[in-house]
Protein backbone atom coordinates (compact mmCIF):
# COMPACT_ATOMS: atom_id res chain seq x y z
CA UNK A 1 0.00 0.00 0.00
CA UNK A 2 3.04 2.31 0.64
CA UNK A 3 3.96 2.25 -3.18
CA UNK A 4 0.48 3.12 -4.09
CA UNK A 5 -0.19 5.88 -1.99
CA UNK A 6 2.99 7.97 -3.45
CA UNK A 7 0.71 7.99 -6.37
CA UNK A 8 -2.35 9.83 -6.66
CA UNK A 9 -3.94 7.34 -9.19
CA UNK A 10 -2.25 3.62 -10.33
CA UNK A 11 -4.49 1.05 -12.09
CA UNK A 12 -2.90 -2.12 -12.33
CA UNK A 13 -3.07 -5.51 -14.35
CA UNK A 14 -7.19 -4.63 -15.05
CA UNK A 15 -9.19 -6.41 -17.07
CA UNK A 16 -12.48 -5.49 -17.69
CA UNK A 17 -15.15 -7.18 -20.63
CA UNK A 18 -19.21 -5.85 -20.61
CA UNK A 19 -22.04 -9.10 -20.10
CA UNK A 20 -21.94 -11.18 -23.27
CA UNK A 21 -19.38 -9.98 -24.80
CA UNK A 22 -16.67 -12.34 -27.12
CA UNK A 23 -13.83 -10.18 -25.38
CA UNK A 24 -12.36 -7.99 -22.61
CA UNK A 25 -12.58 -3.90 -23.54
CA UNK A 26 -9.57 -3.95 -21.50
CA UNK A 27 -7.27 -6.22 -20.76
CA UNK A 28 -3.75 -6.00 -18.90
CA UNK A 29 -4.20 -2.06 -18.58
CA UNK A 30 -1.62 -0.19 -16.07
CA UNK A 31 -1.87 3.68 -15.29
CA UNK A 32 -0.06 5.26 -12.96
CA UNK A 33 -0.72 9.49 -12.10
CA UNK A 34 1.51 11.14 -9.81
CA UNK A 35 0.10 13.70 -7.64
CA UNK A 36 -0.89 17.23 -9.87
CA UNK A 37 -0.32 15.49 -13.20
CA UNK A 38 -2.91 16.23 -16.08
CA UNK A 39 -3.42 13.70 -18.36
CA UNK A 40 -5.31 13.13 -21.17
CA UNK A 41 -6.39 9.54 -23.05
CA UNK A 42 -6.82 9.66 -26.50
CA UNK A 43 -8.31 7.17 -28.63
CA UNK A 44 -11.97 6.31 -31.37
CA UNK A 45 -15.28 6.15 -30.12
CA UNK A 46 -16.14 2.38 -28.39
CA UNK A 47 -12.50 1.31 -27.44
CA UNK A 48 -12.72 2.18 -23.45
CA UNK A 49 -12.18 5.99 -22.64
CA UNK A 50 -14.94 6.49 -20.91
CA UNK A 51 -15.00 3.17 -19.16
CA UNK A 52 -11.55 3.62 -17.80
CA UNK A 53 -12.48 6.88 -16.43
CA UNK A 54 -15.32 4.94 -14.51
CA UNK A 55 -13.03 2.26 -13.30
CA UNK A 56 -11.19 5.44 -11.57
CA UNK A 57 -13.91 6.57 -10.07
CA UNK A 58 -15.73 2.95 -8.93
CA UNK A 59 -18.56 3.54 -10.52
CA UNK A 60 -17.27 -0.11 -12.64
CA UNK A 61 -15.49 -2.59 -11.00
CA UNK A 62 -12.77 -4.77 -12.98
CA UNK A 63 -12.90 -8.53 -13.53
CA UNK A 64 -9.11 -8.63 -12.70
CA UNK A 65 -7.11 -6.29 -11.43
CA UNK A 66 -6.59 -3.33 -8.71
CA UNK A 67 -7.42 0.76 -8.79
CA UNK A 68 -5.93 2.50 -6.02
CA UNK A 69 -6.59 6.31 -5.60
CA UNK A 70 -5.20 8.62 -3.33
CA UNK A 71 -4.27 5.69 -0.79
CA UNK A 72 -7.48 4.12 -1.26
CA UNK A 73 -8.23 0.96 -3.30
CA UNK A 74 -11.11 1.50 -5.07
CA UNK A 75 -11.98 -1.86 -6.03
CA UNK A 76 -12.22 -2.81 -2.14
CA UNK A 77 -15.04 -0.41 -1.27
CA UNK A 78 -18.63 -1.59 -1.37
CA UNK A 79 -21.36 0.59 -3.00
CA UNK A 80 -22.20 3.01 -0.47
CA UNK A 81 -18.68 3.69 0.90
CA UNK A 82 -17.60 4.05 -3.12
CA UNK A 83 -20.41 7.01 -3.03
CA UNK A 84 -19.17 8.61 -0.32
CA UNK A 85 -15.49 8.77 -1.40
CA UNK A 86 -16.44 9.61 -4.42
CA UNK A 87 -18.33 13.05 -2.72
CA UNK A 88 -15.06 13.65 -0.32
CA UNK A 89 -12.50 13.02 -3.18
CA UNK A 90 -13.68 13.36 -7.07
CA UNK A 91 -14.74 15.81 -9.26
CA UNK A 92 -16.73 14.21 -12.03
CA UNK A 93 -18.07 16.04 -15.87
CA UNK A 94 -19.87 13.16 -17.44
CA UNK A 95 -20.46 13.56 -21.33
CA UNK A 96 -24.02 14.42 -20.56
CA UNK A 97 -23.73 16.63 -17.81
CA UNK A 98 -26.21 14.85 -15.65
CA UNK A 99 -27.88 18.57 -14.17
CA UNK A 100 -30.39 17.85 -12.00
CA UNK A 101 -33.06 19.79 -13.84
CA UNK A 102 -35.06 21.00 -10.41
CA UNK A 103 -31.99 23.22 -9.70
CA UNK A 104 -30.82 26.28 -10.85
CA UNK A 105 -26.78 26.15 -12.27
CA UNK A 106 -25.62 28.24 -9.20
CA UNK A 107 -27.58 25.38 -6.72
CA UNK A 108 -26.47 22.92 -9.36
CA UNK A 109 -22.61 23.69 -8.97
CA UNK A 110 -22.96 24.01 -5.26
CA UNK A 111 -24.17 20.34 -4.44
CA UNK A 112 -21.01 18.75 -4.06
CA UNK A 113 -20.79 21.60 -1.00
CA UNK A 114 -23.90 20.97 0.29
CA UNK A 115 -23.57 17.23 0.07
CA UNK A 116 -20.14 17.01 1.76
CA UNK A 117 -21.92 19.37 4.85
CA UNK A 118 -19.95 22.27 3.99
CA UNK A 119 -21.36 25.77 4.33
CA UNK A 120 -20.94 27.51 0.83
CA UNK A 121 -21.81 31.30 0.48
CA UNK A 122 -24.19 32.51 -2.97
CA UNK A 123 -21.92 35.60 -3.72
CA UNK A 124 -18.84 32.88 -4.03
CA UNK A 125 -20.58 30.26 -6.33
CA UNK A 126 -21.93 32.95 -8.15
CA UNK A 127 -18.45 34.26 -8.77
CA UNK A 128 -16.94 31.18 -9.93
CA UNK A 129 -19.66 31.15 -12.00
CA UNK A 130 -18.31 34.28 -13.33
CA UNK A 131 -15.06 33.08 -14.22
CA UNK A 132 -16.79 30.65 -16.85
CA UNK A 133 -18.87 33.02 -18.13
CA UNK A 134 -22.34 31.51 -16.63
CA UNK A 135 -23.00 35.00 -14.31
CA UNK A 136 -26.31 35.75 -15.96
CA UNK A 137 -27.83 32.23 -16.05
CA UNK A 138 -26.83 31.73 -12.28
CA UNK A 139 -30.86 31.41 -11.69
CA UNK A 140 -31.81 29.59 -15.09
CA UNK A 141 -32.69 25.93 -15.21
CA UNK A 142 -30.75 23.12 -17.03
CA UNK A 143 -33.90 23.11 -19.28
CA UNK A 144 -32.75 26.78 -20.61
CA UNK A 145 -29.73 26.32 -21.16
CA UNK A 146 -27.10 25.83 -24.34
CA UNK A 147 -25.17 22.98 -24.85
CA UNK A 148 -22.43 25.15 -24.44
CA UNK A 149 -23.82 26.57 -21.49
CA UNK A 150 -24.89 22.77 -19.71
CA UNK A 151 -21.20 21.77 -20.27
CA UNK A 152 -19.69 25.24 -18.55
CA UNK A 153 -22.10 24.39 -15.31
CA UNK A 154 -20.77 20.60 -14.94
CA UNK A 155 -17.14 21.95 -14.85
CA UNK A 156 -17.71 24.56 -12.29
CA UNK A 157 -19.76 22.02 -10.52
CA UNK A 158 -16.99 19.52 -10.75
CA UNK A 159 -14.21 22.15 -9.82
CA UNK A 160 -16.10 24.14 -6.65
CA UNK A 161 -15.39 21.36 -4.27
CA UNK A 162 -11.78 21.79 -4.78
CA UNK A 163 -11.24 17.98 -5.74
CA UNK A 164 -7.62 16.63 -5.55
CA UNK A 165 -8.99 14.39 -8.43
CA UNK A 166 -10.89 15.39 -11.89
CA UNK A 167 -11.86 13.28 -13.98
CA UNK A 168 -13.78 14.12 -17.28
CA UNK A 169 -15.29 12.61 -20.53
CA UNK A 170 -14.76 15.30 -23.37
CA UNK A 171 -14.76 18.55 -21.06
CA UNK A 172 -14.75 21.09 -24.14
CA UNK A 173 -17.20 19.04 -26.08
CA UNK A 174 -19.95 21.47 -26.89
CA UNK A 175 -17.83 24.67 -26.05
CA UNK A 176 -16.87 27.20 -28.46
CA UNK A 177 -12.95 27.60 -28.93
CA UNK A 178 -12.99 30.88 -26.82
CA UNK A 179 -14.53 29.26 -24.29
CA UNK A 180 -12.35 26.14 -24.40
CA UNK A 181 -9.42 28.00 -23.88
CA UNK A 182 -10.66 29.26 -21.14
CA UNK A 183 -12.21 26.47 -19.38
CA UNK A 184 -8.27 25.00 -20.23
CA UNK A 185 -6.98 27.92 -18.10
CA UNK A 186 -9.18 27.19 -15.10
CA UNK A 187 -8.36 23.56 -15.15
CA UNK A 188 -4.45 24.17 -15.37
CA UNK A 189 -4.56 26.88 -12.53
CA UNK A 190 -6.33 24.24 -10.40
CA UNK A 191 -3.72 21.74 -11.33
CA UNK A 192 -0.80 23.99 -10.28
CA UNK A 193 -2.71 25.55 -7.26
CA UNK A 194 -4.81 22.86 -5.65
CA UNK A 195 -2.26 20.02 -7.25
CA UNK A 196 -5.17 18.58 -8.72
CA UNK A 197 -4.66 15.49 -10.66
CA UNK A 198 -6.37 15.16 -14.09
CA UNK A 199 -7.53 13.30 -15.90
CA UNK A 200 -9.32 13.81 -19.33
CA UNK A 201 -10.93 11.60 -22.24
CA UNK A 202 -10.36 14.16 -25.25
CA UNK A 203 -10.45 14.49 -29.10
CA UNK A 204 -9.81 18.13 -28.82
CA UNK A 205 -6.92 19.61 -29.93
CA UNK A 206 -6.75 22.53 -27.32
CA UNK A 207 -6.61 20.27 -24.16
CA UNK A 208 -4.75 17.38 -25.70
CA UNK A 209 -1.75 20.60 -26.45
CA UNK A 210 -1.92 21.86 -22.77
CA UNK A 211 -1.55 18.94 -20.75
CA UNK A 212 1.46 16.89 -19.09
CA UNK A 213 0.95 13.44 -20.43
CA UNK A 214 -0.90 12.06 -23.44
CA UNK A 215 -1.85 8.42 -23.69
CA UNK A 216 -3.75 6.56 -26.30
CA UNK A 217 -6.02 3.38 -25.49
CA UNK A 218 -5.52 1.05 -28.51
CA UNK A 219 -5.85 -2.85 -28.48
CA UNK A 220 -7.34 -2.68 -25.26
CA UNK A 221 -4.31 -1.23 -23.21
CA UNK A 222 -2.51 2.34 -22.60
CA UNK A 223 0.16 3.62 -24.77
CA UNK A 224 2.32 6.56 -24.04
CA UNK A 225 2.60 9.01 -26.72
CA UNK A 226 5.25 11.92 -27.28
Amino acid sequence: MAQAESHAVQLEGIRFAYPGADRPLLEDLDLTLARGELAAVLGPSGVGKSTLLNLVAGLAVPEVGRVTVLGTEVTALDESAAARWRRAHLGFVFQQFHLLPYLTVAENVALPLALQGERWEDEGVRSFLGRLGLAEQADAYPRHLSGGQAQRTAIARALIHRPPVLLADELTGNLDEETAVAVMDLLVEAVEELCTTTLVVTHAPEVAARVHTRYRLAHHRLHREP
